[in-house]
């Protein structure tokens, strides 16, 4: 296993954690707290932090307003825990765009108000299961998660005011979303399509379980086989 980690110079005004790891069997725990940190993969974010190995794991906690978490993951067989607690931080994160990732375990736990989140997984290249939990509480929060992946199984529950969140399952088929939502005003866009079916199987569908109590919110529901 090889690894780099550089910490932001003295001259900087907000930490940052920089990070580009290659090996298996990681286990990386991350806590930055405070307003304005980063964890990426140069020293002025222009860049994505790197992680690259099979069965790790993966523990990041950012705790304060204005952080930053963005980058690109390579993995199969990773459990992800990542908790952020705060206002308008920005969460951005591809994984599995240039190798596989399969077999990903990621819970996600996000309490705060203006959050963004752009999260994809699978992009070009072929992945198979997942199991992905994502528990929001908070207000007038973005989010868009694409999944090209087989066999996803994708579970939010939200509990907050006007927040905006598009989600897509895409690629192989017997895919499953469960939706709770507790809160007013929000725009919710939830897709599934269903590409070729897992191998020996001559029929498959997706799922899709939605508990909403709302006021006033706008739910937009696309499936397709």
């Amino acid at each position: 296993m090889t690894s780099g980690l550089v910490l932001a110079n003295p001259g900087t005004t907000d930490n940052e954690i920089l990070l580009e790891q290659v090996g298996d069997t990681l286990t990386l725990t991350i806590i930055q707290d405070g307003y304005g940190n980063k964890v990426s993969g140069a020293s002025d974010s222009s860049s994505d932090l790197v992680i690259t190995g099979a069965t790790l794991t993966i523990d990041i906690d950012q705790i304060g307003n204005s952080n930053k978490f963005f980058g690109d993951i390579v993995s199969d067989s990773s459990t992800l825990n990542w908790t952020f607690t705060g206002d308008s931080n920005i969460w951005d994160i591809q994984m599995g765009s240039s190798g596989s990732a399969d077999s990903a375990n990621i819970l996600a736990v996000i309490t705060g108000d203006s959050n963004t989140m752009d999260f994809d997984l699978g992009s070009s290249l072929s992945a198979e299961r997942l199991d992905m939990d994502l528990t929001l509480l908070g207000s007038s929060n973005v989010f868009d998660v694409d999944i090209e992946v087989d066999d996803a199984t994708w579970n939010f529950d939200i509990t907050g005011d006007s927040n905006n969140f598009l989600t897509s399952q895409t690629d192989g088929a017997e895919h499953y979303i469960k939706v709770v939502h507790d809160g007013d005003g929000g725009d919710f866009d939830l897709i599934q399509s269903s590409g070729t079916c897992p191998q020996g199987v001559s029929s498959c569908f997706s799922h899709m379980d939605l508990d909403i109590d709302s006021e006033n919110a706008t739910v937009q529901i696309t499936q397709q086989d």
